[in-house]
C-alpha cells in the first residue's frame, strides 16, 4: 500500500513539474502571459477588398473571397453571396459564377439551384485579411515545386 502511495505520489509530482515546464516552454498565441492572466486581445486586422481574385495555393483549394462580407445574411432564408454569384447575376454583377459543383446533389445529379449542402459559403470560403501568419509556414505552391525540378533536371544534363 506504501508503494503505492508513493508511486502515485512520484507520478503526480512529476505531471505537475512537467505542465509547468511545458507552460514555459510551449509557444503559444497568448505571448508570454501566464493562464491565469487575461491577454490583450489582437488587433483585427483589416480586409482585403480589392475585388481582384487571389491565387490558389493547391488543387481544390476553394477561392479566397477578395472583397468585405461584414453584414452578409447566409441563412436558412437569404444567401447573400448569390445576389452576384448566382447563374442569374453574373451576367449585371460581372462576378464569377458559383462552381457547377455547387448545382450537384449528393448522388452526383444536377440540380436547378445551389444543392442545400454547398449553400453556407463561408463554410469553405474566406475572406482574405492583412494579418501576418500566426505561425511560421514552408508552405510551397506546385508552381514553385516544377519550376525547382524543372532546373534540377535541366543543369545536370
Amino acid at each position: 500500500m506504501k508503494r503505492q502511495t508513493a508511486l502515485i505520489a512520484a507520478i503526480l509530482a512529476a505531471a505537475i513539474g512537467g505542465a509547468a515546464l511545458a507552460q514555459q516552454s510551449v509557444a503559444t498565441l497568448r505571448g508570454g502571459t501566464p493562464l491565469a492572466d487575461n491577454a490583450d486581445p489582437m488587433v483585427i486586422p483589416k480586409v482585403v477588398n480589392t475585388d481582384l481574385r487571389q491565387v490558389r495555393n493547391y488543387p481544390e483549394q476553394p477561392p479566397l473571397i477578395p472583397h468585405k462580407i461584414d453584414g452578409y445574411q447566409i441563412d436558412l432564408n437569404a444567401n447573400k453571396c448569390l445576389t452576384c454569384h448566382s447563374r442569374e447575376a453574373i451576367e449585371i454583377s460581372q462576378a464569377p459564377m458559383v462552381s457547377i459543383t455547387h448545382f450537384m446533389s449528393r448522388d452526383n445529379q444536377f440540380l436547378a439551384s445551389v444543392t442545400p449542402r454547398r449553400y453556407f459559403c463561408n463554410q469553405c470560403h474566406v475572406a482574405q485579411t492583412e494579418a501576418r501568419p500566426l505561425v511560421e509556414n514552408g508552405f510551397v505552391d506546385i508552381d514553385s515545386v516544377l519550376e525547382y525540378v524543372k532546373n534540377q533536371q535541366g543543369g545536370s544534363d
